[in-house]
């Protein structure tokens, strides 16, 4: 008569369940997903911040342009650099992301630049942001906003040249 040895079938048995594949695939998922979901996030993450960059920058050409259209400069300088203040400072300097600062230029369609009812005023905001990653590269963003002029100009100055 033969002897029932516990750990003799219990290594059998375990012996048995680890030759079986199941589960296998589960595991095998698992690892891959994580690796794919991490680029994923990262995406997500940096759409959102040039995308927050981008209404920043629109903001401001917004306030510059209402700014200039009803003769107005809140700050003791050019109003070109009270609004470049208003900035965050990730857009002020370079950073990471930013490989050059914000940038304001203000313009007018016309010189007097007086409220007659054709001449508008026109706002333009500019900073180089690069992409991380596999994109890699710099752009440089672009906002702008037009307004008609309702005062003539006389607390700002225009920036010389071509318009934005």
């Amino acid at each position: 008569m033969q002897k029932w040895n516990l750990f003799s079938t219990f290594s059998q048995r375990l012996l048995r369940r680890s030759r079986q594949e199941r589960g296998q695939a589960l595991v095998e998922f698992a690892v891959v997903f994580s690796l794919l979901l991490l680029p994923i996030i990262l995406g997500i993450l940096y759409f959102g911040r040039y995308e927050s960059y981008s209404n920043q920058e629109t903001q401001m050409a917004e306030s510059a342009a209402r700014y200039a259209s009803v003769n107005g400069n809140p700050g003791s300088g050019s109003l070109q650099s009270y609004i470049q203040a208003q900035a965050p400072t990730e857009l002020q300097a370079v950073s990471s992301n930013v490989t050059s600062p914000l940038t304001v230029a203000i313009y007018c369609s016309a010189t007097p630049c007086i409220a007659n009812g054709t001449n508008f005023v026109t706002a333009c905001v500019t900073a180089t942001v690069s992409y991380p990653g596999l994109l890699g590269g710099t752009s440089t963003m672009l906002q702008k906003a037009t307004m008609p002029v309702e005062q003539a100009q006389t607390a700002w100055t225009p920036n010389s040249g071509a318009n934005c």
